[in-house]
């Protein structure tokens, strides 16, 4: 008995030299990362983001106030990007800042630089953030780095500092992407300007803001015309010696002689390198995992169809939990990608391989995409060729339109906005039928055989990878990933003769009907290659990769939880009454489970109506699930009118602590859903309107109010 205050004390010896330890490693986490795995420039991050074949990866330098003084760069653009746009409007703002106000800048991609290094930017230097703003309020998957440092209570920089505002010394220019039906409307690029001004630095000109839901590129536009000018004093440029100029290329490109090039190392699709043989395969966003898949129709009766897909992982390193979203990889429609090549002159050498290379030394990506790579591949698989070209991109056409009549309809179209978002905005026009359009009735292949091909890539972004929520349990199925995907195709306002195909959907849908060769319906579908590079494809498979998400269940199951899914919107709420109900059959307690679900028809596209009954006897005790049809009743019911019924009833499990989670469209019905919980605090709580307001504001925040929805 007489040693155990010795025992005691050197317990608490070593409890304090962990915590010694463990302080240590946090203010030097930079460091240690640094010489433990190098930068974080791999070779899977350069194969995603272009690479050429044998480029050495070397390691790359961190601080970037050191390459912008190597360099002779006064302005970076950093950019915080999840679909490549925020990526974009960097790469066009750094170009206009060199090429227009003869600044030397550089364009970064900010999770590839040490952002501690911010407070020896030089006073006359320039920082622009260009930032995104992803699901509820969340930075892009390459920002997360900086936004923890911006989180933390004393921000670390690299000269530790003990001043209180160690940034005084910087001087910043913020543009946010967001979308105004999101709660969090442009939250990152907020957050990053209050941060970063209480840290002492001074923002230059107003905070710009985008909104996706109505026009991103005329407010990134109209942001322009005041913040250059701002731009120009504070580095002492005459805007008045701004000038047009010939058009500088981004790119070099060059064609390859097939008959010297081993075909083998061109790149005909694929998203990554080919592995080191007997190395070990990690897949990620960087180097994504061919999927073999099943599916399955699930509307009956109908032109419209919704796919339920399941992904086999089994033999990957990727994992997943219950919320999580899937990104599928996907592939352009023939009938464009034939569209552009034509008219561009391309047609018969669409199988010629190429080089593609940034000019500039310092560009945050020295290839767009994996190369060499065919003119084929490149229009098939990385370049996103049917989305609306953008009004500022336009005008870089204009000299190489074939007649005066099509040139002065390009300088039309680039610069009165009207026309713009009527022709091409509105109308969902890609390049190929905007050049098709401006031709009128002389088009014929070879129209702007002039244009160099180095501009098509830098006016088109690079293809995305579409995002699924997971409407599987990794519970109950761990190495099967399944998703829930209505295709979608329209006709637009402007002109209802065209039938726009989503570039996805409609890929996944002819996938499906290859598989099921009787699944065909009376539509007119674009032809796709399904069978990928190399028939990487074939046998039904598909590049996919997983994207946390922070919309999950609560970690104790007996809590209650109400969720409101209309269409699509129920795919995690399969996920999570899966997972619940299997709760209940392993013999945990599981709280009440309530899924108020929509659609048209009961009979047509009620999804996983042969689920629900069994899942919801297994959970008894209340559980159930709550149905909509808008086109069974005279006048349209939708989910938030079952809410409204079933007030009383969700209001007391939310006095239970309940947790909300809503999934769907953010315009519309997630708004009107709030507002019902807002009624209800009301009506029930006794609240008054701010009080109500403020009551869900805080489920928010506490994460008892969660929503995974899109526009």
């Amino acid at each position: 008995m007489a040693q155990s205050p010795v025992l005691l004390d050197t317990i608490d010896l070593v409890f304090l030299g962990t915590i010694g330890l463990g302080t240590i490693a946090w203010f030097t986490r930079h460091q240690i990362a640094e010489r433990l795995w190098g930068s974080k420039s791999s070779d899977g991050k350069n194969a995603a983001n272009g690479h050429a074949v044998g480029a050495p990866s070397a390691k790359k330098e961190r601080n970037f106030v050191k390459v912008m003084q190597e360099q002779g760069r006064r302005v970076i653009f950093f950019y915080g990007s999840q679909t490549g746009t925020a990526e974009d409007y960097a790469s066009r703002l750094a170009k206009e800042c060199s090429q227009k106000y003869g600044v030397s800048a550089m364009t970064a991609d900010i999770e590839m630089y040490d952002l501690t290094f911010l407070d020896t930017v030089p006073e006359d230097f320039l920082v622009f953030f260009v930032m995104a703003t992803y699901g509820e309020g969340e930075p892009t998957d390459n920002a997360v780095d900086f936004w923890e440092l911006l989180e933390e209570e004393e921000p670390e920089f690299s000269e530790q500092s003990a001043e209180n505002k160690p940034l005084t010394n910087l001087r910043y220019v913020v543009f946010g992407l967001g979308n105004k039906t999101y709660e969090h409307y442009n939250a990152v690029g907020r957050k990053v300007d209050a941060r970063l001004t209480s840290l002492g630095a001074k923002r230059i000109g107003e905070r710009g803001e985008g909104d996706d839901d109505g026009s991103l590129e005329e407010d990134f536009l109209a942001w322009q015309e005041e913040m250059w000018p701002a731009f120009c004093e504070a580095l002492g440029v005459d805007e008045n010696s701004a000038h047009e100029g010939s058009r500088q290329p981004t790119y070099a490109v060059e064609e390859l002689d097939p008959s010297t090039v081993d075909m083998d190392d061109v790149y005909l699709g694929e998203l990554a390198d080919k592995p080191k043989e007997g190395s070990r395969v990690i897949y990620d966003a960087k180097r994504p995992y061919i999927a073999p898949f099943t599916s399955r129709d699930l509307f009956t009766d109908t032109n419209r169809h919704c796919l339920h897909i399941e992904f086999d992982v089994s033999d990957s390193n990727l994992t997943y939990q219950t919320g999580d979203h899937l990104a599928i990889w996907p592939t352009n429609n023939e009938v464009e990608v034939n569209r552009l090549a034509t008219i561009l002159g391309l047609a018969e050498k669409l199988d010629t391989p190429i080089n593609v290379k940034a000019i500039d030394p310092a560009a945050s990506k020295k290839y767009p995409f994996p190369v060499p790579a065919t003119y084929r591949a490149i229009l098939r698989h990385y370049l996103d060729i049917c989305a609306p070209v953008s009004r500022q991109s336009l005008m870089s056409f204009v000299e190489y339109a074939p007649t005066n009549e099509s040139k002065d309809y390009l300088r039309r179209l680039a610069k009165d906005k009207d026309e713009y978002r009527l022709k091409v905005g509105e109308a969902v026009r890609n390049l190929g039928e905007v050049l098709e359009l401006v031709c009128g009735s002389s088009v014929q292949p070879g129209c702007f055989s002039a244009v160099p091909f180095d501009l098509i890539v830098e006016s088109i972004s690079r293809l995305q990878p579409r995002y699924y929520s997971i409407s599987s349990s990794s519970k109950e199925n761990p190495k099967q990933i399944s998703v829930t995907a209505v295709t979608l195709s329209y006709n637009p306002d402007p002109t209802p003769e065209r039938t726009v195909y989503g570039v996805n959907t409609n890929y996944l849908w002819q996938l499906h009907t290859a598989a099921h060769p009787g699944h065909h319906d009376a539509m007119n579908y674009p032809e796709y290659d399904l069978s990928g590079p190399r028939n990487v494809l074939h046998g039904a498979k598909l590049p996919v990769h997983i994207r946390r998400s922070q919309f999950k269940l609560p970690r104790n199951p007996t809590v209650p939880v109400i969720m409101i899914g209309p269409g699509t919107g129920v795919a995690p709420f399969r996920g999570f009454v899966r997972e619940r109900a299997l709760q209940k059959k392993e013999g945990k307690p599981v709280g009440r489970t309530l899924l108020f679900f929509g659609c048209r028809n009961s009979a047509n596209d009620f999804l996983y109506a042969d689920e629900w009954p069994e899942l919801f006897e297994t959970l008894g005790e209340g559980s159930r699930i709550v149905t909509a049809f808008s086109r069974e009743t005279p006048q349209k019911i939708y989910v938030q009118h079952r809410l409204q019924e079933n007030g009383k009833d969700v209001w007391e499990l939310l006095q239970r602590g309940g947790y909300i989670y809503v999934c769907g469209d953010a315009k519309n019905m997630a708004r009107d859903v709030q507002q019902t919980f807002i009624n209800f605090a009301i009506e029930f709580g006794g609240l008054s309107d701010d009080k109500a307001h403020e009551f869900i504001k805080n489920l928010r925040n506490t994460g008892r109010y969660q929503e995974d929805v899109w526009s």
